[in-house]
């Protein structure tokens, strides 16, 4: 079993710094808001414990020895330290996390998730914001930006990154209405008009799983969160992107309606603004952000 060294009074350390510092013993005390006699009896305390003085006693003077500088260095960025970890925690325990994201990301991927962030992270406040339309990660507005696409970006630096796969999904019931085997014209297709094309459209997809029909969507939506929940309610075909939709394929509100799933070279990424500012809130946050989408 190993023991903890048992080091000297925390309080006698403290004046002894204290006293360095200001070079006198009255001073000292008044920094404390002790009395001087209570300064020196914890000085002498403190010599008895070390076994050597500290300072040397002259008229109207003290004089520091040299194992005393020597200690009162240690203590001074020791002491330094702990300050700023104190300021770096009460920073974080203040802090607000601007998280920016596509809608679908935001409510499909990071809102379930989420509540751990704030079960490991209570003191942080987290703010997200939601567009589609691309995020500029320039204007300061964000401190961490999720973003699909093929990196490089010309705006922040990659810290995470995840591909994902894309697959058509309906729900159980249409499932069974609609006629056995792969896609055809007679499917009902919910189209997303997404602003941002690097997210497929279902002629892009069609043609890229060799499929010799046209797609004619019965559906438009301008948010892929309404197309999923059109395509959830039984109103036909959507594009899934497997991250996203994974819970509803979990919990059996969505299917595969085809067995083709096309890996795309579009990926969701982390990242930081270039010209952000790096604080403990926000480190905290990428660091679990990449955790979450590695995981």
């Amino acid at each position: 079993m190993q023991f903890r060294r048992r080091l000297p009074s925390l309080t006698g350390l403290l004046m002894l710094e204290a006293v360095l510092r200001r070079k006198s013993f009255t001073a000292a005390a008044v920094e404390l808001g002790v009395t001087q006699a209570a300064v020196s009896r914890q000085i002498a305390l403190l010599e008895d414990e070390l076994g050597q003085p500290m300072f040397l006693r002259k008229h109207r003077a003290i004089e520091p020895t040299a194992a005393c500088l020597t200690l009162g260095s240690s203590l001074s960025q020791s002491f330094a330290n702990i300050a700023d970890t104190i300021e770096a925690i009460k920073a974080s325990s203040q802090a607000v996390v601007t998280i920016g994201a596509t809608v679908a990301f935001s409510s499909f991927w990071l809102l379930p998730r989420l509540a751990d962030f704030r079960d490991r992270n209570p003191g942080i406040q987290i703010r997200v914001i939601s567009q589609d339309a691309k995020i500029d990660l320039d204007s300061g507005e964000v401190d961490i930006g999720i973003r699909y696409g093929s990196p490089p970006f010309s705006d922040g630096t990659v810290i995470a990154s995840r591909g994902d796969v894309i697959m058509p999904v309906c729900s159980p019931d249409y499932f069974r209405r609609r006629e056995a085997g792969p896609l055809s014209a007679r499917d009902d297709f919910i189209e997303t008009d997404a602003v941002d094309r690097s997210w497929l459209s279902w002629t892009q997809w069609l043609a890229k799983s060799g499929a010799t029909f046209e797609a004619r969507p019965s559906l438009r939506f301008n948010h892929y969160t309404e197309t999923i929940f059109a395509a959830r309610a039984g109103q036909g075909v959507a594009l899934g992107w497997k991250a996203l939709v994974q819970t509803f394929l979990d919990d059996g509100t969505l299917v595969a309606c085809d067995d083709f799933q096309l890996m795309e070279e579009g990926r969701y990424n982390v990242l930081l603004p270039l010209k952000a500012r790096r604080t403990m809130a926000s480190d905290l946050a990428a660091a679990w952000l990449t955790a979450m989408l590695h995981g």
